[in-house]
């Protein structure tokens, strides 16, 4: 079980933080995101990440290993323990997305068996479609998800349509690219009213333009998609910025003239870098 070594609470939406301390000394982050006197958890599956994404404080980190699924179970319960102690009434905690420090594909069968224990009555009972696992485009996990995780929703990590611009956010883009990746996607059963999220992080002067909007609209188009408009959240040392407001609703305008159902993914816990790929355990 890791043990909590700090927590660190927004002062402006309430978002907690949690470092925790692993048995080998090793660390990793998790956030509870609050919404309507609930929580949605964000859990990580590796210390460090080997995918190298330039948005990402993660990234700079290496892959140091995989967590074990009772690391990432214990995340959960953890985390639940410290509401039912300090926010007494709120401990319900009824998302949980595979979204913070690592690829969760790249520990596909530790991630499996978590998401079964999240699932079973026995564990923590979870609905099939309040779990989400994200992924960067790694295919050798991409190529199991389609017989090993009936049901549980998938995000894929976009961040640009085009591809010199995605090689540069998401490295394996050159050995994974994206059009092998969507054929994949594309192939993974959904349920009724499921849909495949696609994240994309607005980065200013990079990727927020009108052509990268059209172009990510064109490219989605007539999939079962929705998409997270996510403004980029800065962290120590990065060199992107994030747009301006403005600029976020003209690119979701666009991509609402192709009727793809979007969202701009409001930021929380950027106080306490507890925000969109602001995640780093590193010593």
């Amino acid at each position: 079980m890791p043990e909590i070594d700090t927590v660190q609470e927004s002062s402006k939406d309430r978002t907690v933080k949690f470092l925790f301390k692993l048995k080998d000394q090793h660390k990793v982050e998790t956030v509870l995101i609050p919404f309507n006197n609930k929580y949605s958890i964000c859990l990580s599956s590796q210390v460090g990440c080997a995918m190298n994404c330039s948005f990402c404080f993660t990234g700079e980190q290496g892959l140091k290993r995989n967590l074990t699924t009772s690391e990432m179970v214990g995340q959960f319960l953890q985390a639940w323990r410290w509401l039912a102690s300090n926010r007494p009434g709120e401990e319900r905690i009824l998302n949980i997305v595979f979204m913070g420090q690592g690829e969760p594909l790249h520990n596909f069968d530790a991630v499996k068996k978590a998401c079964e224990i999240f699932l079973s009555q026995r564990g923590t009972s979870i609905g099939v479609q309040k779990i989400t696992v994200s992924t960067a485009g790694y295919i050798p996990g991409l190529k199991r998800w389609l017989q090993e995780v009936p049901g549980v929703n998938l995000a894929l990590s976009l961040h640009s349509p085009f591809t010199e611009k995605r090689n540069e956010l998401i490295p394996i883009n050159k050995k994974y690219p994206l059009a092998e990746v969507l054929t994949y996607i594309d192939a993974i059963p959904l349920q009724k009213k499921q849909f495949i999220t696609y994240e994309y992080i607005l980065i200013k002067g990079l990727n927020d333009t009108a052509d990268d909007a059209k172009k990510l609209g064109a490219l989605l188009q007539g999939k079962r998609a929705c998409i997270n408009l996510i403004p980029f959240n800065a962290f120590p040392g990065s060199r992107y910025e994030s747009p301006d407001l403005i600029e976020v609703e003209n690119f979701k305008a666009i991509l609402d003239t192709f009727r793809i159902p979007t969202l701009i993914r409001g930021t929380k816990g950027d106080d306490v870098l507890a925000a969109c790929g602001q995640l780093n355990s590193k010593n």
